[in-house]
C-alpha cells in the first residue's frame, strides 16, 4: 500500500519594517466593517462613478477656463478659444475612450491593446474615480467594482509565464487558514511568495526578482494604489480579501480564484 505524499508549500518570504500597517485605515473607528468586509459590488457602480469623474472633470477644466479667459486674452486673444477648443477635443476623446470601454468590458472583445486599456487609461481613472466615490461615502465598494473590471479585462490577455518568471505578493494581515492555502497553492506551482508590508518595499520586491507577471492579494484601498503604481509596468492580477475582523487582521481571499489566476499563467 503507498501513501500519498503530503502536498508541498512554498517558501514564504518576509519583508517587513516597524512601519504602523493600515495607513490606509487611519479613519476606521474600531466598529465591525459593512457587510462583515465584505465589498463586493458589482461593475456597473463602478461605471457610473467613473462616468461621474469624466464628467467633473471637465466641468472643472470649463470653470477653470471660463474663470481666466479674461486674464488668458491678455496674453493673446486667441488663447481662451483654443483652449475651448482643446477641452472640447480632450471631451470628445476621453468620452469615445470611455465608450470603448465599456463595450471591451460588456461585450467581451479586445477593442484596444492593453497599454491603451487596462494597463494605460484605466488605471488613471480607476485612481481618480476612488477620490470622487469617498465623497460619497463608496470608496471601498466602487475600488472593488473597479478592481474587478481591471481583472476581468486583463484575464483575457492570454498569456504564459515560466514559474520562476511569476510572482505572488501578499499582505502580513492574511489569517492562517488563508495563509496556509496560499502558501499550498503557491507551492503545488512553484512560485514563490512574498509578504512585504508596505507599497515601496512591493515595488523594491518586483524590482529585484524581475518577475513577468504577479498575483498580488491587498484590501481595495492598498491594491488600487499598488496596480496604480506597478500595472502600466507588467501584468498584474489583483486579488481583492475580506475583512471580518476589521482591517488589518485575519483577512480572508479565495482560494480557488488564486489557483486559477496561478494555474493560468504557470499552467499545470
Amino acid at each position: 500500500m503507498t501513501v500519498d505524499a503530503a502536498p508541498s508549500r512554498a517558501q514564504l518570504i518576509r519583508i517587513e519594517t516597524d512601519r504602523r500597517l493600515g495607513h490606509e485605515w487611519d479613519e476606521w473607528d474600531g466598529k465591525p466593517l459593512p457587510g462583515n468586509g465584505d465589498f463586493s459590488a458589482e461593475p456597473d457602480l463602478f461605471f457610473r462613478f467613473a462616468a461621474l469623474t469624466l464628467a467633473a472633470t471637465v466641468a472643472v477644466a470649463a470653470a477653470v477656463i471660463f474663470l481666466l479667459a479674461p486674464r488668458l486674452a491678455d496674453v493673446w486673444a486667441g488663447l481662451p478659444f483654443v483652449l475651448w477648443l482643446a477641452l472640447a477635443g480632450a471631451a470628445v476623446i476621453s468620452w469615445l475612450w470611455f465608450g470603448l470601454l465599456l463595450f471591451s468590458f460588456y461585450g467581451r472583445a479586445r477593442l484596444l491593446p492593453e497599454a491603451w486599456l487596462e494597463r494605460g487609461p484605466y488605471l488613471i481613472l480607476m485612481s481618480v474615480t476612488s477620490y470622487v466615490a469617498r465623497a460619497f461615502g463608496k470608496r471601498d465598494w466602487v475600488e472593488h467594482a473597479g478592481i474587478d473590471v481591471y481583472n476581468a479585462l486583463a484575464e483575457r490577455r492570454t498569456r504564459t509565464v515560466g514559474k520562476g518568471e511569476l510572482l505572488v505578493l501578499i499582505p502580513r494581515c492574511l489569517s492562517k487558514q488563508a495563509l496556509d492555502g496560499v502558501l499550498t497553492i503557491a507551492g503545488r506551482y512553484e512560485v514563490p511568495v512574498f509578504v512585504a508590508t508596505r507599497g515601496q518595499l512591493a515595488r523594491r520586491v518586483i524590482r529585484e526578482r524581475r518577475p513577468r507577471a504577479v498575483v498580488a492579494v491587498a484590501c481595495e484601498r492598498d491594491m488600487t494604489t499598488g496596480l496604480r503604481d506597478v500595472a502600466g509596468k507588467l501584468p498584474v492580477l489583483g486579488l481583492t480579501m475580506r475583512l471580518p475582523n476589521g482591517p488589518c487582521r485575519d483577512a480572508m481571499l479565495d482560494l480557488d480564484m488564486m489557483e486559477r489566476w496561478v494555474k493560468s499563467w504557470v499552467g499545470s
